[in-house]
């Protein structure tokens, strides 16, 4: 099935790019979350307006990227979240929890998206995750969860 991608998908491909994945792939997984949509002949258009936003948003250089990643590497992360008596967490934190955590401990704003967890965070203590800044570039951050 050809799709547009909408948002940039690790392994596939940038946000305004025509891909083929399969039919299962685009149906159930990336239509419905909103990262790509059906193409069609008139999406041409469509292409040309997510690439218009996607340059206004994305990192241009790797200067840049780097400057970021400086910027990233040196906040202490600090989240606290409600947890029960042995640690656990009650849910998981979300990359959106991270991304709001870098921006009130002064950090930069970073996108949702570009914050990539090995694993779901779900305890408390410090984990490292990895932003990805650029294609070439991806900072490590380490996030401390406390208990509020």
């Amino acid at each position: 099935m050809k799709i547009i991608l909408t948002h940039e998908v690790s392994g596939l491909g940038a946000a305004g790019e025509v891909v083929d994945v399969k039919d299962g792939y685009a149906r159930n997984y990336l239509i419905p979350r909103k990262f790509a949509i059906r193409w069609t002949k008139g999406g041409e258009q469509d292409v040309a307006q997510i690439r218009r936003a996607r340059k206004i948003h994305e990192i241009q250089t790797i200067e840049q990227a780097n400057q970021i990643k400086g910027q990233l590497e040196g906040v202490k992360v600090r989240l606290a979240v409600r947890s029960g008596d042995a640690g656990r967490l009650f849910g998981s934190v979300t990359p959106a929890d991270i991304a709001s955590a870098i921006k009130a401990s002064g950090g930069p704003e970073v996108d949702k998206r570009r914050i990539e967890l090995t694993a779901p965070i779900k305890t408390l203590g410090a984990h490292e995750m990895s932003v990805r800044l650029h294609p070439e570039v991806a900072a490590k951050v380490t996030l401390e969860v406390v208990a509020a």
